[in-house]
């Protein structure tokens, strides 16, 4: 537990001690270098394509290679296929039947008249304290488990109240079978989070919203964890992955998201960022970013206009 909190810790002391220079503006720089360079980062986000596991009343997405839509003389002409060999660069278009595809960010609106939309989400959503329940074991014995309030304290026994205003992601390894074996994904039963749990996670612990692997919140019939966040005014994520590979205290996850006007889901982006020591994940100094690797082959589009590698 204790250095599990090393990276919260540091975080704050750095950010009060202040720096070296007396200058305060360059206070969270200091942090940056004495802390986040070095914490080990961990995507909890799939990787969306067009046979992605998705809810049955919704269709799958398609890839397709973007085209002139317009006239641009010789240089394209109006429907023709922007292509590395003429025109220097290609792109894709995505046709997107929902927002609620893939790893998701819920906001009120999906099911609210009056709640809130995506672009409204405010910026301080941005990096929280995350919290890991893990009821894999008892999912793996009965695949239609839902976290309890009973899994709650047991957390809380082992490493105190939850903090006011986290995120509390649950590890159900349900995320495995988009790989594995994607057409059980939807089917019931699988796990979930009870009515009680949720209720007490935000009206007793406060926090800021919870997240869970499957697409759905729980399966009672008419989703009644779902239509209660909602209508209350919480957002959720759908369809996270990798909990597996982050700590159950200690870390946190920064939290990106598109952000179309008035849109009632988002196409989520989730990273746990890790203390140093952890053992998964890479660091800034391990991983920089810049410049990227190379492809080890030319890109090339699968069947589902997916860019891939390829040898041929």
């Amino acid at each position: 537990m204790r250095r599990n909190i090393n990276l919260i810790y540091i975080f704050v002391v750095s950010f009060f001690l202040g720096c070296s220079s007396n200058r305060q503006e360059f206070k969270l720089w200091k942090v940056y270098d004495d802390v986040f360079k070095s914490a080990k980062y961990i995507d909890l986000t799939h990787a969306f394509n067009p046979s992605i596991p998705v809810w049955p009343g919704f269709e799958q997405a398609r890839f397709e290679p973007a085209k002139a839509g317009r006239d641009l003389g010789d240089y394209a002409r109006k429907g023709e296929e922007f292509t590395y060999q003429k025109h220097g660069f290609i792109a894709t278009a995505y046709w997107l039947p929902t927002d609620q595809y893939g790893t998701q960010l819920d906001p009120p609106a999906h099911w609210d008249s009056l709640g809130a939309t995506i672009s409204d989400i405010p910026a301080t959503y941005a990096i929280r304290p995350l919290v890991v329940i893990d009821i894999h074991d008892k999912v793996a014995k009965d695949s239609g488990y839902h976290c309890s309030i009973e899994d709650i304290k047991a957390w809380e026994s082992k490493y105190g109240k939850i903090p006011e205003g986290s995120v509390v992601m649950i590890r159900s390894d349900w995320y495995k079978l988009f790989q594995t074996n994607p057409e059980r994904v939807n089917k019931k039963p699988f796990p979930g989070i009870t009515l009680e749990a949720l209720k007490f996670l935000h009206l007793e612990r406060k926090i800021l919203f919870h997240g869970h692997e499957p697409l759905d919140t729980d399966t009672t019939a008419n989703l009644e964890g779902e239509y209660w966040l909602m209508h209350n005014h919480y957002c959720q994520a759908e369809g996270v992955a990798n909990l597996d590979k982050v700590p159950e205290a200690g870390a946190l996850i920064a939290i990106g998201f598109a952000k179309p006007e008035g849109g009632t889901g988002g196409y989520a982006r989730y990273i746990a960022i890790c203390p140093p020591d952890w053992k998964y994940g890479k660091s800034v100094i391990e991983e920089p970013g810049a410049p990227l690797p190379k492809q080890p082959f030319p890109l090339r589009r699968d069947k589902q206009g997916v860019l891939r590698p390829s040898k041929r």
